[in-house]
């Protein structure tokens, strides 16, 4: 792989196009700004890629704090990322489609969804519905890209993988179950330079009739299997024994009985 500014003769080497969207995190204890923990995987997933040319995408304010989260993308390696400017409460859908329109990328990596503003996990979809392109959620990895075509590695609950084939351009969304970005170096962050590039603005009028407050942490529910006949219930415990998280008890004490159930609630989340 070779980062966008290394590689200027990529294109002409049949190299894959790659567009990184990224965007402004926020550091959950410290509210600080920061380069967002899925963006920076899906960064980290590109340059896994072979024969790779990567664009760094971010459309949004450019100012004091956003510059700093900004330059960490480039401390991964990039001499460039594309600022694509949008005013407050613009709407970046059309901003971004009609940038990625003109670069003609083959593969658009993002996050599953933002750490700040709305963070509703819609922009993938919305995107991808206005290209008229195909979407991949929850991907783990990128196997191979061979003649227009991309095999995925898209996680599922439990640790589970799926293959799945996509044709290319598509759009897919990485979480956690990507592997881990790099550190940024602060040496290369400082040199980078913000490309900037002009789009037209549409604000999101709809957004002025929202009331915005801080979200709340939920308990988390167990999940019960309903089961209306000894088929159905024989296929549900089947399918709680695959996890193999399970736990036999037996002549144990009242007390070793509550500590174990005690346990279990937490681990679910139902207590904290």
């Amino acid at each position: 792989m070779q980062p966008e500014a290394q590689a200027p003769d990529a294109q002409a080497r049949g190299a894959l196009e790659v567009a990184v969207l990224v965007s402004i995190g926020r550091h959950p204890l410290t509210g600080r700004a920061r380069r967002a923990d899925q963006d920076a995987r899906g960064v980290e997933l590109a340059m896994s890629l072979d024969k790779s040319r990567i664009t760094l995408v971010h459309a949004g304010v450019l100012d004091e704090e956003s510059e700093g989260a900004l330059r960490g993308y480039l401390g991964m390696g990039f001499q460039a990322l594309t600022l694509v400017e949008q005013p407050p409460g613009a709407d970046v859908i059309p901003a971004l489609a009609s940038a990625l329109s003109e670069a003609k990328p083959q593969l658009v990596i993002t996050g599953e969804r933002a750490e700040q503003g709305e963070g509703s996990g819609l922009l993938p979809y919305l995107l991808a519905e206005r290209l008229g392109w195909p979407m991949v959620s929850g991907l783990a990895n990128v196997e191979k890209v061979e003649n227009g075509v991309a095999t995925l590695l898209q996680a599922l609950p439990r640790g589970q993988r799926r293959r799945l084939q996509v044709r290319l351009p598509a759009i897919v969304t990485v979480d956690g179950a990507a592997s881990a970005a790099r550190q940024s170096a602060y040496g290369p962050a400082r040199r980078g330079e913000m490309r900037l590039a002009e789009a037209p603005a549409v604000f999101d009028e709809a957004s002025n009739d929202w009331t915005v407050q801080a979200a709340r942490k939920r308990p988390k529910r167990l999940k019960i299997v309903k089961a209306a006949s000894a088929r159905d219930r024989f296929k549900a415990a089947a399918a709680k024994a695959e996890g193999g998280g399970g736990q036999v008890l037996s002549d144990v004490t009242p007390e070793q009985g509550a500590e174990a159930i005690y346990k279990l609630l937490k681990e679910e989340a139902v207590l904290r």
